[in-house]
């Protein structure tokens, strides 16, 4: 006997539409491939997902099972023909949710997947790293889709205050690098985009790396170790050093893109000798920082 009562659609006692809905946390395999890319991006990431679209005033609920049967559709075509990218992954996954949802009115998808990568240390032994890539995507129906993609990394800052001040209070010289309190850096930067435009996560990840005092390894031997605490030293920065250098990286490199590209990065360095931690963090379209980047004076 087939069921007949849908109490999603009933309107009840409602009278607040709501923002999202959906279901947050599924885990998923992915399959990646890019064209001219051969390291393990081409391969299976394992993804959290999670999925949302808006709910109307006169609407009892949401649902739900359509959420996960868009998700678990792309996920599965993505075994027999792998996506080129996660955040492409979820602009498709935004457009099915609209076909399945007709009351809904907007998609969000949001994805999050560790990713290894080949590396080498300082002194050029290989290693696999760890990182964390962050995709998704959002559409308001009638209009386009903007899609995400971005990394987190974790690398390694060296205070100049604390190391100028030490440097005075020792009567040293530059000759070599002086000793500095430490912090581990956590730096996220984001890619917001027109669905026709494409970034790859690999450059970015070498954007932030070359960003910090130092990236951090895995597996270090002692002369690695060494190494990564000298190149530390000598290259001390704030935590918003590590924004800014972040940006300049990005206004470099992507000459090619559009100027409404939104990019956000957010820099948290865990603090080694206070019990607080550090922030900064900047939100910015490509074109303004363009235009500041032209426009940039220094003063001493």
């Amino acid at each position: 006997m087939g069921l007949k009562c849908d109490v999603q659609y009933k309107r009840g006692d409602t009278w607040s539409k709501l923002t999202k809905v959906g279901v947050t946390g599924v885990r998923k395999p992915v399959a990646v491939r890019r064209k001219g890319i051969s390291n393990t991006l081409n391969g299976a990431l394992n993804c959290s997902i999670d999925i949302f679209v808006d709910l109307p005033a006169d609407q009892k609920g949401s649902h739900l099972s359509r959420n996960v049967e868009v998700l678990s559709d792309v996920v599965e075509e993505s075994i027999k023909a792998p996506v080129t990218g996660l955040e492409n992954m979820a602009s498709d996954m935004c457009k099915k949710l609209l076909i399945h949802h007709e009351y809904a009115q907007t998609a969000n998808v949001s994805i999050r997947a560790e990713y290894f990568r080949e590396s080498k240390t300082p002194t050029g032994r290989d290693t696999l790293e760890i990182y964390k890539l962050l995709a998704g995507g959002s559409v308001v129906r009638g209009g386009k889709v903007r899609k995400t993609i971005g990394v987190e990394v974790i690398g390694m800052t060296a205070c100049p205050c604390a190391q100028q001040t030490v440097t005075e209070m020792l009567g040293c010289g530059s000759e070599v690098p002086i000793m500095s309190h430490n912090q581990r850096n956590i730096c996220t930067a984001l890619f917001t985009m027109d669905d026709d435009t494409e970034i790859e996560a690999d450059e970015i990840i070498d954007i932030v790396q070359g960003a910090f005092s130092s990236p951090t390894y895995e597996l270090l031997k002692r002369d690695d170790e060494g190494q990564v605490v000298i190149n530390a030293h000598t290259n001390p920065r704030f935590v918003e050093d590590v924004v800014r250098k972040v940006l300049e990286f990005v206004v470099d490199r992507y000459e090619r893109l559009p100027d409404n590209v939104e990019i956000t990065v957010k820099s948290e360095s865990e603090e080694s000798i206070h019990k607080h931690n550090a922030f900064a963090e900047r939100t910015a379209v490509l074109g303004e920082l363009r235009e500041e980047y032209r426009n940039r004076t220094f003063s001493r």
